[in-house]
């Protein structure tokens, strides 16, 4: 009967900084176990660090004297799996839809680069379509809702269509799942002017609303930057790893370490560096040309604590076939290579997760 109050009672406190919600609704109380006198708790936080989790203790530890003042309590914190927390801000929100039950998206991979210009959307395009070759059911969501450029890469123009599940995605040829707000516009060249709340609000919405279905592996195109559009797609999706993506030149390499630090404040893991453009071939002799200076990647990973996946060359090639909208007909073993090693880091073994 104590622990059947007890639990009644902590699921009713009110969380600190979102006081509309409970830690029952939000999901914050992973476990609760009574023997005897001695009550030991186990909390799941967004972030390990979170601000408010001594505050949080305090609450939880007062009342659960208040209830019995001889009861010993032991609390432990642990952080939210990548479902739980986009589950929490969901709730936070006042979400009820459970995304997670009408989709199965085992793996949610971000592609970002902090800079613009280094080829990030190409670089996600390539993963999803290599990962579709592999025989992985794969999709695309274009976080980048006022630079969208996924579905001309892919030769998408159709216009999604609705159905009881929910919006289905447009479908590639090689049957790679696609989501773009440029797929939703009368016109293509149709400028979105947005505030960042309305970006943030379509990155959630093409998370919430699409059919997405059984996938392995989900890949965000983020756009440039690490504020509204970053923030959301850490925050609110079940995001399990992120592949930044950089040039040579130094510049490039300072931008894509603010954007790893936002990685690591977010607790997100961090798959590794993929340095785009690094050098192109001449065409003539095969002589390796460094158009834009020497690599600076080894120094970039360091700097961030990663690993670098693989130096991708300048190849004109990828830009006619991007162009054309046939991208999914680009290989290339530099590539491969980089895929080898982002399945590797994210591996389809559903166990592991509830271990």
């Amino acid at each position: 009967m104590v622990e059947e109050e007890l639990v009644k009672v902590l699921k009713a406190i009110k969380h600190p900084e979102i006081q509309s919600r409970t830690l029952g609704e939000l999901g914050v109380l992973q476990s609760i176990q009574v023997t005897a006198n001695h009550v030991q708790m186990t909390l799941a936080l967004p972030l390990q660090q979170t601000p408010i989790k001594e505050k949080l203790i305090d609450l939880i530890e007062q009342a659960a004297r208040d209830l019995d003042p001889q009861l010993e309590v032991a609390i432990h914190t642990t952080a939210m799996t990548p479902e739980q927390r986009a589950a929490f801000m969901a709730a936070a929100r006042g979400d009820q839809r459970d995304t997670l039950r009408r989709n199965n998206v085992a793996r949610v991979v971000a592609v970002m680069s902090g800079k613009g210009g280094v080829g990030k959307s190409a670089v996600a395009g390539l993963l999803a379509a290599a990962l579709q070759r592999r025989g992985l059911r794969t999709g695309v969501l274009d976080a980048d809702i006022t630079g969208p450029s996924i579905p001309k890469i892919f030769g998408a123009n159709e216009m999604p269509e609705s159905s009881p599940d929910g919006i289905q995605p447009v479908t590639s040829l090689t049957g790679i799942k696609l989501m773009s707000v440029n797929l939703l516009l009368p016109q293509q060249d149709q400028a979105v002017i947005w505030r960042g709340p309305l970006i943030s609000r379509a990155i959630e919405q093409f998370w919430n609303d699409i059919a997405w279905g059984d996938l392995d592996y989900l890949v965000v195109d983020l756009p440039p930057g690490t504020s509204d559009a970053a923030l959301t797609v850490t925050q609110s999706l079940p995001l399990h790893g992120v592949l930044l993506v950089t040039s040579p030149q130094d510049l490039a390499g300072m931008v894509v370490r603010k954007a790893a630090d936002l990685v690591h404040k977010m607790e997100i893991p961090l798959i590794g560096v993929v340095e785009n453009m690094s050098y192109i071939a001449c065409p003539h002799c095969g002589t390796t040309i460094h158009v834009f200076g020497p690599s600076r990647a080894d120094e970039t990973v360091r700097l961030i604590g990663s690993s670098l996946l693989g130096h991708l060359p300048l190849d004109p090639s990828l830009a006619m076939l991007c162009d054309a909208g046939e991208i999914e007909d680009y290989h290339s073993d530099a590539f491969e290579a980089v895929v080898d090693k982002v399945i590797q880091h994210l591996p389809l073994v559903v166990e592991q997760d509830h271990a």
